[in-house]
């Protein structure tokens, strides 16, 4: 049976069952099939236990329904299509619950947004007695497919961006565990502020603040690995590229006045990626540099501050950049040009970590 506005079939369901019986046609426009099986129907019509089922449907983030009629054709395929990648030893089944979840998870979030900013603010009832859901359903069938193809787009997008790093990895163990550089941007008096202004202006500063954070590390070769409403997690394949970022983030945020200061706390090394997030101690690190920061500057490690050296973004001192500068006019030649200046700060001892020595980076041309 397909969804129509005939009032019957779903609606009846609807009825039946107590649920909103616009909110049901809302969910056959988007899904595409009706309600068909349980759980217990759908496992066995997919040829796969009741308990992988379940496992790959909590990892997906849905709530156990017990034997409701609820699923559709769509899930019993994607229950087929899951364990048939684990029949044919193309995935564990762990790793197919993997699968499932990091889908589940980013999905998740993506509804979560478009619902409550994207199409909130387009279904805003043109006439007094009609209900948002009304209006919600006829702006879903225009937007539903369009959204769909750009959905896929990107994913094949950052697919094939993600498959280049891949392949260009040193060794099949780099693909996991990899060298990186991995930057934490935090918003100076960020708790201060949640009692002081009005939720939905504090919800405009996340919002402006994780957008621009997003745009400077994209378009400037990073990779944002998440946002924590204050915070900023990203990282880069080289030390340049995420100095670059760090600095960029704190010159924009600097000529904001809406802004509170901003500080940024940054490492070099293994790095442990899992489901699109990263772990491990470089991450911890540049974590604890974070909060030691101070305003409008960036903290590096003593490993990032090697790189830089090593990759000839930065002078080991001042002292040795004047030097070379002397000695190259004096050969009639052009000095070494560095991007970045370090400047070693005092040792201090971080929780967990030991004493560590960071660095101060500053840009050495300001552009």
């Amino acid at each position: 049976m397909t969804v129509d506005d005939s009032g019957s079939g779903e609606d009846a369901q609807g009825a039946d069952s107590g649920e909103d019986p616009l909110a049901l046609r809302l969910e056959g426009l988007i899904l595409g099939a009706e309600r068909r099986y349980t759980p217990f129907q759908a496992a066995r019509s997919a040829g796969v236990s009741m308990e992988l089922a379940s496992r790959f449907w909590r990892a997906m983030g849905f709530a156990d329904i017990g034997q409701a009629k609820a699923l559709t054709e769509a899930d019993v395929l994607a229950l087929r299509r899951l364990a048939g990648l684990v029949e044919a030893g193309l995935l564990s089944e762990a790793m197919a619950v993997q699968v499932a979840r990091s889908t589940g998870q980013t999905t998740a979030r993506l509804a979560e947004w478009q619902i409550d900013s994207f199409l909130e603010g387009l279904t805003e009832p043109p006439e007094p007695g009609m209900t948002r859901t009304e209006v919600t359903y006829p702006i879903v069938e225009l937007l539903l497919p369009e959204l769909e193809e750009f959905l896929v787009y990107v994913w094949r997008r950052q697919l094939a961006a993600s498959a280049g790093r891949v392949v260009q990895a040193a060794d099949d163990e780099e693909m996991v565990d990899r060298r990186l550089a991995v930057g934490f941007a935090d918003l100076v008096g960020f708790t201060r502020l949640t009692r002081r202004m009005e939720e939905e202006e504090l919800g405009e500063l996340v919002e402006a603040f994780e957008t621009t954070a997003a745009d400077l590390v994209a378009a400037n070769g990073g990779r944002l690995i998440k946002t924590l409403g204050d915070e900023v997690l990203y990282a880069a394949d080289d030390a340049g590229t995420a100095a670059e970022i760090a600095l960029r983030l704190i010159e924009t945020m600097a000529h904001d006045e809406t802004m509170p200061e901003l500080r940024v706390g940054m490492a070099f090394g293994t790095v442990t990626t899992r489901m699109g997030d990263v772990f491990g101690t470089t991450v911890n690190l540049a974590s604890r540099l974070t909060s030691i920061a101070p305003k409008d500057a960036v903290l590096v490690d003593t490993a990032f501050a090697e790189e830089l050296i090593r990759t000839q973004d930065a002078p080991s001192s001042e002292a040795e950049a004047a030097e070379e500068a002397a000695a190259a006019e004096k050969e009639g030649e052009e000095p070494p040009t560095y991007r970045f200046a370090l400047q070693p700060m005092w040792q201090r001892p971080v929780r967990g970590l030991g004493v560590v020595e960071p660095w101060l980076l500053t840009r050495r041309d300001v552009r």
